[in-house]
Formats: structure tokens, C-alpha cells, sequence
């Protein structure tokens, strides 16, 4: 099953769930397909959609979840990791109207160059990066919270 998380932005990331419904009808993804979905109102006979559901929902689907796709938001992605779940991440942009500014960018480019996840910072690689979950380790993520506090504080004082 692959778990998509969309966090409770409230803005939508229409875009993304475009993208994976082209992907289950060219069958690159041929699995169950669940999205948490937030604000982003989306129907597809393809996905189970969720608008909000409860934390200890969210943690029963990424457990059960082979694969998590996720925006870049830092909390949908450390409560993945810690999980020990491969993760695609995808940034909301700005000039989509999907967020306030492009922070998500730097975000998923951090997770991804020290290798906990694949993070595409171009949606038109989605199906690069489903090909290559397959055979990806992820990084085992161990919990470091000053450490992350600072990493987040410097990257707040530098916006």
C-alpha cells in the first residue's frame, strides 16, 4: 500500500494527487493507493481519500504502507522515517499558490542528501523516483532534537 500525506496545509496540492492518478492509470503504481489529503479536495475512484484523519489513524497507515509519498513538510517526514518507511517527498511551491514561500524545498533537499529519502524537487520525475524505491535503503534516522533545532533555527534566521 502507499501512503500519500498531505499534512493540514491549508492550501492544496491538487497537483500531486494529478500526477499519482496519471501514474495508477499508466499502471506505474499498481498498488492501494490511500491519501490523507488535508485541504486538498480531490475525488478519484483510484485513491481512498481521507480529509483529516486522527494521529493514531495516520500511524496505523504508515505502518501497514510500503511506500510513503509525502509534501515536504518536516513533520509528515520525520513521523515516516522514524518509522523506518521509504519516503518520496515532493515540495509544495509557492508559484502554485501551494504554500506561503518555497521552504519545503530546502527541507526535502536536507532529508535527501543525507539519504533518508527521495526527494524530487520536479513532480515529473515521480515516476523516476517510483522505480527507484524499490531497491532503496534509507538512512536510519535517529532522533536528534537539538541537533534538528538548530538545523531548523539556522534555516529560519536565513529566510
Amino acid at each position: 500500500m502507499i501512503l500519500v500525506l498531505l499534512g493540514t496545509q491549508n492550501n492544496s496540492f491538487h497537483r500531486l494527487l494529478e500526477k499519482i492518478e496519471e501514474c495508477i492509470q499508466n499502471q506505474i503504481i499498481t498498488q492501494e493507493v490511500v491519501v490523507q489529503a488535508g485541504y486538498t479536495k480531490y475525488t478519484s475512484k483510484n485513491m481512498k481519500i481521507f480529509d483529516f484523519i486522527s494521529k493514531e489513524e495516520i500511524e496505523k497507515l504508515q505502518k501497514k504502507a510500503n511506500v510513503i509519498i509525502t509534501h515536504g513538510g518536516v513533520g509528515s517526514i520525520i513521523q515516516s522515517i522514524t518509522k523506518g518507511k521509504k519516503v518520496i517527498a515532493i515540495p509544495r511551491l509557492h508559484i502554485y499558490q501551494e504554500h506561503v514561500n518555497d521552504h519545503q524545498k530546502e527541507i526535502v533537499e536536507i532529508f535527501n542528501e543525507r539519504g533518508y529519502i527521495i526527494g524530487i524537487q520536479d513532480l515529473q520525475k515521480l515516476e523516476q523516483a517510483l522505480e527507484k524505491i524499490e531497491s532503496f535503503q534509507p538512512k536510519k534516522y535517529k532522533q536528534n532534537h537539538e541537533k534538528m533545532l538548530k538545523i531548523i533555527e539556522e534555516f529560519i534566521e536565513n529566510c
